[in-house]
């Protein structure tokens, strides 16, 4: 009776499949949205442009206003962006000259 009941035991150790706890791709991006088109330049103080990363999938702009410690984040895809990019890009490589 035991050597029946370790057979069993064992057909069912070995039958069982163990799965592991499955994974939820959560992204974890600073912007929970697109962000918003525009932000008058005279009250930003910083800019942070987050790069595409395998925790988000989207490229991320976010700035830093003056006077205070509130962030927002700017709509990549808007003009008021793009051209506020490029002009800072084209400051700074003047700087560096």
């Amino acid at each position: 009776m035991k050597i029946i009941t370790a057979v069993v035991i064992l057909g069912c150790l070995l039958v069982v499949e163990v799965n592991g706890q499955a994974r939820v791709s959560k992204s974890r991006c600073f912007c929970a949205d697109k962000g918003v088109k525009m932000v008058p330049p005279k009250l930003i103080e910083k800019v942070v442009i987050i790069p595409p990363s395998p925790s988000c999938k989207t490229p991320e702009i976010v700035v830093t206003l003056k006077n205070s410690t509130e962030q927002k984040c700017l709509n990549p895809e808007s003009k008021f962006t793009q051209k506020y990019i490029m002009k800072a890009i084209a400051k700074r490589s003047l700087e560096k000259k």
